[in-house]
């Protein structure tokens, strides 16, 4: 079980967190971090990271196929080997279909790992819920890698997103996410609902990984 408010950390496929900087790059959170942090590394990077870190450590992505015959793909028993707790489904970097996502949150709920499903709207955020997953992850497209933060650009959107999925499933846990860099961002996020946020390169490009922990941290209760 995911401890909340929780701060998700994608680490994508930025040079910053490739091979050794990932590792270095989560060592480095575990140090400096307070509250309840989770890193998503790229997936060839995942097993060297659950085995260095006390953090719980979560795919960015899963193939949504049994075992067999499915070369190049990432398979969920493979991943489930390496010690994740938990994975992201259908971020909009790599958006899957419906019968996938569903795939993939019964698999999570077998093995007892965390789902994480994203959504790029209030409407799809409620769907989302309707599948039962740990959480919902809100993040406009739009909005992702920018300078200004879901939180605080559409506020009136990730509360909407809140209402619609607690209407569904009041078990399902928000995140909200796009732009997220600073404290501010953070403390408005729970403040609207969520239960937590899932960013990238506000962290992941930092200079000073240090400062940036700790502004982000400075917006937890």
């Amino acid at each position: 079980m995911i401890s909340k408010p929780v701060i998700m950390v994608n680490y994508k496929t930025y040079n910053e967190s490739v091979g050794k900087r990932g590792l270095e790059l989560t060592v480095n959170i575990e140090k400096y971090a307070k509250g309840n942090w989770v890193v998503c590394p790229q997936a060839v990077d995942v097993r060297e990271i659950v085995g260095s870190t006390k953090l719980p450590v979560f795919a960015q992505h899963i193939d949504a196929v049994e075992p067999g015959s499915h070369t190049g793909h990432t398979l969920f028993e493979a991943m489930v080997d390496t010690g994740i707790k938990g994975t992201l489904i259908n971020h909009s970097e790599n958006t899957i279909e419906l019968w996938q996502i569903e795939f993939l949150v019964k698999k999570c709920k077998v093995e007892g790992l965390t789902s994480v499903v994203c959504a790029n709207n209030p409407v799809t955020s409620a769907a989302a819920a309707a599948l039962g997953p740990d959480f919902v992850a809100y993040e406009p497209p739009e909005l992702i890698g920018g300078d200004i933060s879901v939180s605080t650009a559409k506020p009136e959107l990730v509360a909407e997103a809140v209402r619609k999925v607690k209407a569904i499933n009041p078990n399902v846990s928000v995140l909200c996410g796009a732009g997220v860099k600073n404290g501010e961002d953070v403390k408005r996020a729970l403040e609207l609902g969520t239960e937590g946020v899932l960013l990238a390169s506000g962290l992941v490009k930092a200079k000073d990984l240090e400062s940036v922990i700790r502004e982000l941290e400075s917006g937890l209760p």
